[in-house]
């Protein structure tokens, strides 16, 4: 069985974007599936990591056409100066503005007429059963769904956020006809997809109101993040948030609680050491510094992902932050499953009652406090600096072998084949 993946993001590509649909293309021959990706040939990454390149197996095949990106002229300093981090793009400005209205459902929809196109003479050439697009860009949905609306074919529809709901569209200032056109578009794509797939519980409900199938499957964990290297753990009390880390995350009610923690011990203050690997919102870093604690802080930017394993597993502490948005109970950063492994507890700030706490409690792997709970959340700051103090900093996850990318691919490939049966 053959199925052409359609995906923006991929090797080079670095970020969580670019990881799930390589891990499932790593596995998913094993079932019994020949994936055939197509993605950009000339993409203007905000951020690379070469090193995924050899995670990508020699025998699939993979299809690459250049695309015109606006985001070139609009969100990027010219290509001999750095470009601007994603965590900083969706600033409200004018900017924004012309992405969220006059760019729908995004900037790579000048990609689609010319992959319908390219596609289609490679389909008329060549066997397919299976056609899948996965989102954000959303507008990878609409190529398939051009090709599934003319072809005979199965049409899985991946969301990994959701698309008019995405936590920051609000930032883009949208109008009422942009709102309505990417509500419109939305829905054309839940209900004429033959499967939607997403990440999250919450989610597949959302999803559900318009979708006749929705399956999930969450993101996971791979092989790498399991290497049993000897790293040495910090000596400092280190809380470290590995990741993109947006305004919508600024966890202002942490930085509240630290520095008042500082104020009253001495001892927290000199042992306290917070890490940010990747990349961080400018906001956050002003956060930081109105809260007296750029002493106590080090900004390491965006790192390759073997680094950032490393980084995860030295922590004394995982910060895990999910943006305080209306949608925020569905959402499950990628980044979770590799916490999981790393054996380190995991602090999260976020809605009690989501699908990531639901994840901690069933693995053991920490605890998620809500946005607003400053005491709660300065009584779990002195209780794990208490245990760092004493040597038993520890925990004991269970439950993650689920997680694990070969397992998620599997239940991949029966949603694929259960298209045919």
């Amino acid at each position: 069985m053959k199925v052409l993946i359609i995906t923006y993001y991929w090797p080079p590509a670095g970020g969580s974007g670019v990881q799930r649909w390589l891990k499932f293309v790593k596995y998913l021959l094993e079932f019994g599936i020949d994936p055939i990706v197509y993605t950009v040939d000339n993409a203007n990454y905000p951020k690379e990591d070469i090193t995924l390149k050899n995670e990508v197996p020699n025998t699939i095949e993979i299809l690459k056409q250049p695309i015109w990106e606006p985001t070139n002229l609009l969100f990027w300093k010219k290509k001999n100066q750095t470009k601007k981090d994603i965590s900083n793009i969706s600033n409200s400005g004018l900017l924004s503005f012309i992405r969220g209205n006059f760019f729908i459902p995004d900037p790579k929809v000048f990609w689609v007429k010319p992959s319908v196109k390219f596609l289609q003479k490679y389909l008329d050439e060549n066997k397919i059963d299976v056609i899948i697009s996965t989102g954000p860009p959303h507008s990878m949905h609409l190529i398939a769904q051009q090709l599934h609306q003319n072809n005979d074919l199965k049409w899985i529809a991946d969301f990994r956020d959701p698309w008019s709901n995405l936590y920051y569209n609000k930032d883009f200032n949208q109008q009422k006809f942009a709102v309505n056109k990417n509500v419109k578009l939305e829905t054309s794509v839940l209900k004429k997809a033959d499967c939607i797939l997403t990440v999250s519980n919450t989610l597949k409900k959302e999803f559900a109101k318009k979708a006749s199938r929705v399956e999930v499957i969450t993101n996971g964990f791979d092989d790498e993040v399991l290497k049993n290297n000897s790293i040495a753990l910090d000596a400092k009390f280190t809380i470290s948030y590995i990741g993109l880390l947006p305004k919508q995350s600024n966890p202002k009610v942490l930085f509240k609680v630290l520095q008042e923690l500082c104020v009253q011990n001495e001892d927290f203050k000199n042992d306290l050491k917070l890490n940010f690997i990747g990349d961080i919102s400018d906001e956050v870093k002003v956060q930081i510094s109105q809260n007296n604690l750029l002493d106590n802080t080090s900004f390491f930017g965006y790192v390759s992902h073997n680094k950032a394993i490393e980084c995860q597993k030295k922590a004394q502490v995982l910060l895990l932050l999910i943006p305080n948005v209306e949608n925020s109970k569905g959402i499950l950063t990628g980044k979770l499953f590799e916490y999981l492994t790393a054996k380190r507890p995991i602090l999260a700030i976020g809605p009690e009652d989501g699908d990531l706490s639901e994840i901690l409690k069933e693995t053991n792997a920490g605890v998620v406090i809500d946005f607003e709970n400053e005491e709660k959340l300065s009584l779990e700051i002195e209780k794990l600096y208490h245990q760092y103090k004493t040597g038993n900093l520890e925990v004991s996850s269970k439950n993650i072998e689920k997680y694990h990318r070969k397992e998620l691919t599997k239940e991949l490939a029966l949603v694929i084949k259960s298209l045919h049966s």
